[in-house]
């Protein structure tokens, strides 16, 4: 059986500074991310076990934890690749920086970048509890959209592909900004790799064509 493992980060525990914190960074990927991947591998185990022994009852649970520990290990794998140094990141995405498809993407969607920035900043900041800012591509219209996900799933077109997340959960943020998460998602547009999301954009529109198959 095919067991999820945790990515390594692409840079170090600094290099985020001081958007967001060492220590912040080391306690997210290595103990809170890595949670993720443990509960998905050890729910895999434990279906399996179910399907074994037939114990149909239990399989409804399990599935429920496995969508929650599977989408945090996803989220949490787009989210270190959606970021990168405040010397490299962050702005408005231009054609000029080779990311002109994804600068029209937004425009066309949004309005404007500023139109697309208050929204997701505004989604993100205004999540109930635990969740997650989503930019998505939504395949059966061509557009980007912005979705807000409640612990790590939830409230999000079927077949949406994430291609930004702004993960606002205490945890990616209390230690440096208390309870002001506001501006902790202020802070977050510094550090946005936008040829990371320029990338998925463009994989995500490839990919969106095969829920668009006729029979």
């Amino acid at each position: 059986m095919a067991l999820y493992t945790l990515p390594e980060l692409p840079y170090d525990y600094s290099a985020l500074a001081p958007v967001i914190s060492p220590e912040i960074i080391e306690l997210h990927h290595d103990k809170h991310h890595a949670a993720y991947v443990k509960g998905a591998n050890d729910t895999l185990e434990q279906l399996a076990e179910a399907r074994d022994k037939e114990s149909w009852s239990s399989i409804n649970g399990l599935e429920k934890n496995l969508a929650f520990h599977l989408s945090g290990h996803i989220l949490h794998s787009i989210y270190w690749q959606n970021m990168t140094g405040p010397k490299d990141g962050g702005g408005e995405p231009l054609a000029q920086d080779g990311v002109g498809d994804l600068a029209d993407a937004i425009t066309e969607s949004f309005g404007s970048f500023a139109g697309f920035k208050a929204q997701l900043t505004k989604a993100a900041a205004t999540t109930q509890g635990s969740g997650w800012g989503v930019l998505a591509y939504e395949p059966l219209s061509g557009r980007l959209i912005v979705e807000q996900v409640y612990d790590h799933q939830g409230n999000v077109g079927q077949g949406s592909t994430p291609i930004l997340v702004f993960d606002a959960w205490e945890h990616a943020f209390y230690l440096q900004y208390k309870n002001q998460k506001v501006d902790f998602i202020d802070a977050m547009w510094a550090v946005v790799n936008w040829q990371d999301v320029a990338k998925r954009y463009a994989a995500a529109k490839e990919r969106g064509d095969s829920l668009l198959l006729k029979p």
